[in-house]
């Protein structure tokens, strides 16, 4: 089962990525965790990386492709995967496809700009593990503080309004044109996002529950 979950940033990808992933033994994979622990360990990919993410900009293709196809060869994706985060333009999407991978579903999480917004202004990262908070809808037992592994919770600067709004400029731009670049080849499977997280899960599972 090889998935590709899309969809604007704080659609929530990454929660139906989990939800799938405790139906299906596939891991999911999200680009933006990947460069993340490159950026917390200094490495080179991080500081190529630091500049664009701090201004809510794409990581250039060349770099998040050769992380991509790294992760790709590793023994857990040989039953599948899902991508959460890639591809990010059509030149990803003709790499994804140079690699020879036949993906089963292309799922696009559909939520408005404005929700969004709200969403991801809310939202509050732990600096220690990565867990995700919401002031609103996911508050932790102790605010800022973790439950998973106690560490401080903090609003990542791409969550802030002026950078969120930027965000999805170049979601818009660069990433929704593989929406019909997906639609042509017959994979494309919309979901619009509930107010009830649980109902988008069980639409999204409806999705591939023939892929089992």
């Amino acid at each position: 089962m090889k998935l590709i979950l899309l969809g604007a940033p704080g659609a929530g990808k990454g929660t139906q990525a989990e939800v799938i992933c405790q139906h299906y033994p596939i891991p999911a994979i999200s680009t933006g965790n990947i460069i993340r622990e490159a950026l917390k360990s200094g490495c080179e990919l991080g500081k190529q990386a630091k500049s664009y993410m701090d201004e809510g900009k794409l990581v250039p293709d060349e770099l998040v492709i050769e992380i991509i196809k790294n992760r790709l060869s590793k023994e857990d994706c040989k039953n599948g995967f899902i991508l959460d985060g890639f591809p990010r333009t059509i030149t990803q999407a003709e790499a994804l496809d140079r690699m020879g991978i036949d993906i089963d579903r292309v799922i696009d999480i559909e939520v408005p700009d404005e929700t969004i917004v709200q969403r991801l202004s809310g939202r509050r990262v732990c600096e220690s593990c990565g867990a995700t908070y919401h002031v609103l809808y996911k508050k932790p037992a102790i605010e800022g503080v973790c439950d998973k592994c106690s560490g401080t919770l903090i609003q990542r600067k791409d969550d802030r309004p002026q950078t969120i709004e930027e965000r999805l400029r170049v979601y818009h731009e660069q990433t929704e044109p593989l929406k019909a670049f997906y639609e042509r080849k017959h994979i494309l499977f919309v979901v619009e996002g509930q107010e009830d997280v649980a109902e988008t899960s069980r639409l999204t599972l409806a999705v591939i529950e023939d892929l089992a």
